[in-house]
């Protein structure tokens, strides 16, 4: 969705910076300026420092809530003790963004959710300081990871709610820009 997204807004005429993890495809645009980073901390570390320079934000990447507290330095030897493994909250970076969004930028982040899904969502747009946010239902049959097809429900900060059916994600990227379109007019 975030290629899809970075395509979109390159055609737009945005210039784009694209921070983008380690993914089988890569955008076609050789527009798009391509930041390759390999891992929540270092995704965080990207996205805050570009943030300043920015007018608008997309935050689509699913990025891990927990890494690992203390990685092992070398391999972990099978025994037939149990493993605990002790995890850490990764950096928030919409809520970072949000903490230092100036009123003339638009913060647009995703939500996965699994119940709840608007009442879910919602929150998270208000406690993250979005602008809008994308949401994608994992009750949805063709829709998110591992599809070249998505079913989002955008909310925006005025509560307006826009869903829209099963399409391509080029084009649902473009229902997510023009929703942006609409509200840098506003």
């Amino acid at each position: 969705m975030g290629i899809a997204l970075a395509e979109a807004a390159a055609e737009y005429g945005a210039d784009v910076d694209l921070v983008l993890g380690p993914v089988k495809v890569q955008p076609k645009n050789n527009k798009i300026n391509i930041v390759s980073v390999i891992s929540a901390e270092s995704m965080a570390d990207e996205c805050i420092s570009r943030f300043t320079k920015s007018d608008i934000a997309i935050l689509a990447a699913a990025v891990a809530d927990f890494t690992l507290a203390e990685p092992a330095k070398n391999k972990i030897k099978r025994t037939d003790d149990e493993l605990i493994l002790h995890l850490k909250p990764t950096r928030d970076i919409a809520a970072a963004l949000g903490r230092a969004k100036r009123p003339d930028q638009i913060l647009a982040g995703f939500a996965l959710e699994t119940h709840n899904e608007i009442f879910n969502a919602s929150a998270k747009l208000e406690r993250k300081n979005l602008d809008l946010i994308v949401l994608n239902s994992m009750q949805d049959e063709g829709a998110g990871f591992e599809y070249d097809t998505n079913k989002i429900t955008i909310i925006d900060r005025n509560n307006n709610i826009d869903k829209f059916e099963l399409k391509s994600k080029e084009k649902a990227a473009r229902d997510i820009l023009d929703k942006i379109v609409v509200m840098l007019k506003s």
